[in-house]
């Protein structure tokens, strides 16, 4: 079960990455506060003292921290986002990796806008635990606890005033921030969310809105969400500005109240004047690295509130009815294929599955025929290890569900009834199937399936399908899948209704290519139109999740 705990975990980078940030972070606010502390001294010693090798010692001083100061801070902002960024990598990759099980099956009841929104704006702002939250409040606790030891051997008086105005700073800046912000925040993680989930819905479903005239209720929709977020950020930013009024405030408040407790020692001996400037200083720019505090806090609800987010888009637990991707990564010796009463249901659903047999050795080309709905791609789904399956499953021998999802999808690759494809040009959307490939690999995979004069002609491998595949026809896009599967080179390759959307005049020649493609590939073709004579060994015929024969040859 996926906690919130879990995903801050995540999203905190390992101490060995996180350490260097933090250094540095706390030398550049550490260096900070000397020069101003040096400075000070320097500008009064300069009236009092007549000598000038003090004051030289100061001015190198000052340059060294001017100049460390901002070298220090780069070195911050560049270990600190370079721990963070890998660890946002690391994290969105996790999240991926725990959705894989549960897609398509587990995710039928998802809004995809939410989970587009978990998956890009939530796990992105979990890179703010690390680099608004975890290191500014180190870098913030340390500096003051500095500070304050140095004020104590210059006056101890003042050193008792500037940690009270710290410790009064922490608490009416945090508690100023949860009372006017903490709803506002932990709010836009979801008002953003709504708004994705409006333009996701808007802008995929626009051709059908607008042929009902359902345009404009929806375009409202989107108004009103981005409206309503608004204000809940303006909010949050009043209450952040609130709060930094106050560390402001009370900086000014410790250094009169330090001036006041530290001067009467002028007159005893007990502190000079430039160590006097120091003590009235110093607070200042404390304050300035403390003024992080507040934000630190309101950054945390954020923070926490897109940890849940990304926890409610995760179920809570696997359903039964869906195959867990854990298992042994060795690959089978054989790729042939052997089910016995397979039997398997959807979540939440009637069995999809009854009692399936099938045979399917190296090489064959078998047709999984059927009327719609009876379990054509529930078997597809069987096969890539998205649902789970009772009976005899085995590749080469082995049983399948020993196998870890991986290293079953790597020897089943499935080519879907609607092929995604990315908004993206054709040599991407090739790539993600083999991504050291070449663009004469490419294009001999192309050729294979009748698209490499398709792909001259509209430009080369530069040419872009459009979003979803708006720019490219149903055939051709079945084409683009089954190049991505050659190219990755699955011994079983799984054609579910590559013929869907494409005009009966084209069918039997897109079919005749894409099985005269698959070379020595095995391929277990799904499809209620008959192929041409000659394309394949057997048919299976499945009705209402059963095989109603045997498999047999068709010279048979």
């Amino acid at each position: 079960m996926t906690s919130v705990g879990t995903i801050l975990r995540l999203a905190q980078p390992p101490v060995r990455r996180f350490l260097p940030g933090l250094l540095w972070g706390v030398l550049s606010a550490g260096a900070a506060v000397s020069l101003l502390a040096v400075s000070g001294w320097l500008i009064v010693s300069a009236s009092i003292v007549d000598s000038l090798v003090p004051l030289s010692v100061a001015v190198v001083g000052v340059r060294f921290f001017a100049v460390s100061r901002a070298v220090f801070r780069y070195l911050e902002r560049l270990s600190g986002h370079d721990a963070a960024l890998r660890q946002l990598a690391s994290t969105r990759s996790d999240m991926v990796r725990r959705l894989i099980p549960l897609s398509p099956a587990g995710l039928g009841r998802t809004d995809h806008g939410q989970v587009l929104s978990a998956l890009v704006d939530d796990v992105e702002n979990l890179q703010n635990l690390p680099l608004r939250v975890v290191q500014p409040l180190a870098v913030s606790a340390f500096v003051a606890i500095g500070a304050v030891g140095f004020i104590a051997f210059i006056s101890p008086p003042a050193a008792l005033t500037l940690a009270a105005c710290l410790a009064a700073t922490a608490l009416v800046a945090i508690g100023l921030g949860w009372v006017f912000g903490s709803r506002s925040e932990e709010q836009i993680s979801r008002q953003r969310a709504e708004l994705s989930a409006s333009l996701v819905d808007y802008f995929g479903s626009l051709d059908v809105l607008l042929a009902y005239g359902a345009e404009p209720p929806a375009r409202e929709r989107i108004e009103r969400a981005d409206a309503s977020l608004r204000r809940t950020v303006s909010r949050a930013s009043l209450a952040q500005a609130l709060a930094a009024g106050v560390v402001s405030a009370l900086a000014g408040v410790a250094s009169v109240w330090a001036l006041a407790v530290a001067s009467p020692g002028l007159a005893t001996g007990a502190i000079d004047g430039p160590w006097l400037a120091v003590v009235v200083l110093v607070p200042m720019v404390v304050f300035e690295v403390f003024g992080a505090v507040p934000v630190a806090a309101s950054s945390w609800r954020s923070v926490r509130a897109s940890a849940q987010r990304v926890v409610d888009v995760l179920p809570a637990e696997m359903p039964d009815e869906l195959r867990s991707d854990a298992g042994s990564a060795d690959i089978p010796a054989s790729a042939a294929l052997r089910l016995r009463n397979l039997r398997a249901t959807w979540p939440g659903g009637a069995p999809a599955l009854r009692g399936v047999d099938l045979d399917l050795a190296q090489g064959e080309r078998v047709l999984v025929s059927g009327p719609s709905g009876a379990g054509k791609s529930s078997l597809a789904s069987v096969l890539v290890g998205f649902l789970r399956a009772e009976g005899e499953f085995t590749i080469g021998g082995t049983d399948a569900a020993t196998l870890a999802g991986p290293t079953l999808r790597s020897i089943i690759g499935l080519c879907e009834q609607s092929p995604q494809l990315f908004d993206e040009d054709i040599r991407q959307n090739l790539l993600f199937a083999r991504d050291t490939a070449t663009d004469d690999e490419l294009f001999a995979v192309l050729d294979r399936v009748g698209l490499r004069g398709w792909v001259r002609d509209r430009g080369g491998l530069d040419a872009r399908v459009g979003d979803r595949g708006a720019l490219v026809s149903g055939g051709q896009a079945q084409r683009i899948a089954l190049a991505r599967g050659l190219l990755r080179g699955f011994p079983v390759l799984v054609l579910d209704e590559p013929t869907a959307g494409v005009d009966p005049e084209a069918s039997d020649a897109l079919l005749r290519d894409l099985l005269a493609a698959a070379g020595k590939q095995s391929v277990l073709l799904i499809s209620h139109v008959e192929p041409p004579a000659g394309t394949v060994d057997r048919v299976v015929r499945i009705v209402e999740g059963r095989t109603l024969w045997s498999p047999h040859r068709l010279a048979d």
